[in-house]
């Protein structure tokens, strides 16, 4: 099943609940999924890597909201963000701990035998095609900076 039937199915039983909170959520997805389908301008569905990078992109921008709210004291805006954010993520792959994401860096590190800073792009781009949607950019980065400095 693609994900634009999951998130149809889910939106039908969001609007059943009058859950409005995961029925915006929802509404996100589906428009984010139309708008990278309509953008290349062909008829195909866009892969499953390209699903994920857009569901990661909606949490990323709800994480960045619900911190600024959070951090101008307004909890009544953060609060839907962070409850989107839990019914986006439905939708993801399971998450890596850090602990495994460092497994991984470290391995690759030790296959291609980088070292040092000026190694972090080429580790980057193995340790993001690798371990793909299952780790945020984020958590990558300050991973591999830490095991090359």
């Amino acid at each position: 099943m693609s994900l634009s039937t999951k998130i149809m199915d889910e939106m039908k039983n969001a609007m059943r609940a009058k859950d409005t909170v995961a029925l915006e959520a929802l509404r996100a997805i589906k428009s984010e999924l139309l708008l990278a389908q309509t953008a290349t301008g062909s008829k195909e569905e866009i892969t499953e890597a390209d699903e994920i990078k857009i569901l990661q992109k909606l949490v990323k921008m709800r994480k960045d909201s619900a911190s600024i709210f959070t951090t101008q004291n307004r909890p009544d805006l953060a609060e839907p963000e962070l409850a989107q954010i839990a019914v986006i993520e439905k939708f993801l792959p399971a998450q890596l701990s850090e602990a495994e994401v460092e497994a991984v860096i470290a391995k690759i590190i030790a296959e291609t035998g980088a070292s040092g800073i000026a190694s972090m792009g080429k580790v980057m781009g193995l340790a993001s095609a690798q371990i793909g949607g299952s780790a945020e950019g984020k958590t990558i980065s300050t991973i591999v900076k830490k095991l090359l400095v």
